[in-house]
């Protein structure tokens, strides 16, 4: 099954909100899902420990030494992995970015998130020399501001990833009071009170199109392998 992973030297640049849309998003449409909480900080399984109903399973003891493992057990139990890696280029990274199916690159709308996210493809291409083989990325972009809101220092970083030939994700997880409520109130998106999470719905909304941007790109990389 396939296995996602967020991978960013940068601490704080979104791994962990991206990772839990999309995940509690396929877990909402029924979806089997496991997250690998690899962050020493646990956000994730500090959420678990709230009250969302949503069957996700959180594995906390991940290792430089057990992370192969604990991906390949994953994978063989649950419809989608997810792998929320530390904010530091590591080998327990590298291991997890190998084993991907898909490696998401989160970042904000500043210079100094894309100079991080520039340190997350380095670890990426270092990865592919390491197994001889392409992985496949892309840049996610999230607290960014939604049309027609959008910065014009945002448009120029994503147009200029898109001008060095990097993959980056259509769709953005735009900044909206939902996502950290989530953490907040220990919930997923559909779970959260709409009369107390302003723009609840649209957050909702935003996350379903990312994750079903996310699914398309998992698709067309099974694809490339069966062919």
């Amino acid at each position: 099954m396939p296995v996602v992973c967020a991978a960013n030297p940068k601490g704080g640049a979104g791994k962990s909100t991206t990772i839990l849309a999309i995940a509690s998003t396929l877990a909402q449409q029924g979806g089997s899902v496991t997250i690998i909480d690899a962050d020493p900080n646990k956000p994730i399984t500090d959420w678990r420990t709230g009250k969302s109903t949503l069957p996700i399973q959180v594995i906390s003891d991940a290792t430089e030494g057990s992370i192969r493992d604990l991906i390949n057990t994953a994978a063989s139990e649950a419809q989608f992995v997810f792998v929320d890696l530390e904010g530091t280029a590591s080998r327990l990274a590298s291991r997890a970015i190998i084993r991907a199916d898909l490696t998401l690159i989160p970042l904000g709308g500043s210079a100094l998130d894309a100079k991080q996210a520039a340190r997350a493809v380095g670890l990426v291409r270092e990865s592919e020399e390491d197994i001889g083989r392409k992985l496949n990325f892309t840049l996610a972009f999230n607290r960014t501001s939604p049309p027609p809101f959008t910065r014009r220092i945002e448009r120029e970083i994503a147009d200029q990833m898109r001008s060095n030939d990097l993959p980056v994700l259509s769709t953005h997880l735009y900044r909206r009071e939902a996502y950290n409520a989530m953490f907040m109130e220990r919930l997923s998106l559909f779970e959260l009170d709409p009369r107390q999470v302003n723009g609840l719905e649209a957050a909702v909304d935003n996350a379903v199109q990312l994750t079903g941007e996310v699914l398309e790109l998992l698709r067309g990389a099974a694809a490339e392998r069966a062919a």
